[in-house]
């Protein structure tokens, strides 16, 4: 091989270990750390003990927060798995990477949705970290996160779950499998489970931990009646005697215990294998679940906050714990911050693509007014909606097929119970023209929405 070929070769080696090993900004928290992403499936983020909930069913979650920074006013761009989680490895908003429902829904047949069809150019989190000398393992529960939808883009490896809506008692040993194989290389591992959501039942059925002895009502918790309870919700507002909700309510605190705890043993294996050190921690929940606060249960149709708002936490070394960040973020801000925690540096094309802040200032303590959040559903062409959450606490929704505008002050009426759309009307328009300038800079507005049904479940649109 001639000298001018060898240096050529050199050099391209070098630029490759350069990429891979060397290439990570000295000055982030934690250079080339491995990162741990968990989401915690319809997680509502008042049922955190650390968030407001009486009950402490949360106590490995919680000791995460108080170890890193809690996010205590955390919105995500959309109200159900498969748009929100998509948002979060591309970082843009679910009009943007166009994966808004499962299906795209033509007159006569169902294609279904995939982020490498809709957005070729998108460049994921996973593929970003894998060119950056990452192994990439993503573990889940299937169904709206399944790697046919795009999820699976730039994993090494990732593991959907058959039959669909597992929780992490069967995701989390694949994980630790996959982690042990590593032989000390660096990686990013996305977790994910359905242990807290609606179509999740738990392994031998509840104990009823939370559940008052007394109840003798007609629910059991069970899959197939929260099914019903779902599809009637997305038609009326249900009207359940105050014992039935409290006993839903009270199982989805024993899934959440539950889910808390297979975590627990979860982080026990990483430090067994001592794979929590040099490691970022993320902790967020997708969207939350309605527990019938505005008389639906399940999640998707709506903006409220039981959906809006969520779990975020961070663990990092590098980042001083033991704080909670009460400024409004998003979790669209996920895929950049994790980013910035470990150095990564994007390239201009991926810094042009991403929408969401570097959060790694507001992590060290710099003073930050927070950001106002915008957040959308086009739930199985049921309704279409658009939100827009600002960093001073109003909330405004607009169901676009309907032209219907809704207005809350979250700083006095955090359960949205009182509509200001009419006794505020200057305001709700103001809010409303940024609402729509937004979306239509996305190319996001129309004169005419579909409505229908696109199908999220086997048994729906027949």
């Amino acid at each position: 091989m001639n000298r001018p070929l060898l240096l050529a070769v050199a050099l391209a080696l070098s630029s490759a270990a350069s990429r891979a090993d060397g290439g990570f900004d000295a000055s982030a928290p934690c250079p080339g750390c491995n990162v741990v992403l968990v989401s915690f499936d319809a997680l509502q983020a008042s049922y955190v003990h650390a968030l407001g909930n009486p009950q402490r069913v949360t106590p490995t979650i919680d000791a995460m927060a108080d170890k890193g920074v809690l996010f205590a006013q955390a919105v995500s761009p959309a109200p159900w798995t498969l748009p929100a989680h998509m948002s979060w490895f591309t970082g843009v908003e679910p009009s943007v990477h166009k994966v808004v429902n499962k299906y795209l829904v033509y007159p006569d047949k169902l294609v279904l949705s995939n982020l490498k069809a809709l957005s070729p150019n998108l460049v994921t989190l996973a593929e970003t970290m894998r060119r950056n000398g990452y192994a990439t393992g993503g573990f889940t529960g299937g169904a709206g996160v399944s790697g046919v939808f795009g999820f699976n883009a730039g994993f090494d490896v990732y593991s959907d779950s058959v039959p669909p809506f597992t929780g992490m008692e069967v995701s989390a040993p694949k994980a630790e499998r996959w982690l042990a194989s590593l032989d000390g290389k660096r990686f990013f591992l996305f977790l994910h489970g359905y242990g807290i959501h609606g179509q999740y039942l738990p392994p031998g059925g509840y104990d009823r931990r939370y559940v008052e002895p007394a109840y003798l009502g007609p629910y059991d918790g069970t899959p197939s009646q929260q099914r019903v309870l779902r599809e009637l919700g997305l038609r009326e507002s249900l009207d359940l005697d105050p014992d039935d909700v409290q006993f839903w309510r009270q199982i989805y605190d024993e899934k959440i215990d539950r889910t808390d705890a297979v975590f627990a043993a979860f982080l026990s294996a990483l430090k067994d294998m001592k794979l929590d050190r040099k490691t970022v921690f993320v902790l967020a929940s997708d969207h939350g679940s309605e527990q019938f606060e505005h008389g639906r249960v399940d999640h998707g149709y709506d903006l409220y906050d039981e959906l809006e708002k969520v779990l975020f936490v961070v663990v990092s070394p590098g980042i001083k714990g033991g704080r909670v960040v009460t400024t409004q973020v998003g979790t669209i801000d996920l895929f950049p911050t994790i980013l910035g925690l470990v150095g990564v540096r994007p390239t201009p094309e991926l810094r042009r693509q991403l929408v969401g802040r570097n959060l790694v200032p507001v992590l060290e303590g710099k003073k930050d007014e927070g950001e106002d959040v915008f957040m959308e559903t086009d739930y199985r062409l049921f309704t279409h909606q658009r939100g827009l959450r600002t960093r001073d606490g109003w909330k405004l929704i607009h169901t676009l097929q309907t032209d219907k505008l809704e207005l809350y002050d979250l700083k006095t009426d955090p359960g949205e119970r009182h509509d200001l759309a009419a006794a505020k009307p200057e305001l709700a328009r103001r809010l409303d023209r940024r609402l729509l300038a937004h979306y239509e800079s996305l190319g996001a507005v129309s004169d005419h929405w579909q409505m229908g049904c696109s199908p999220v479940y086997p048994d729906q649109c027949h």
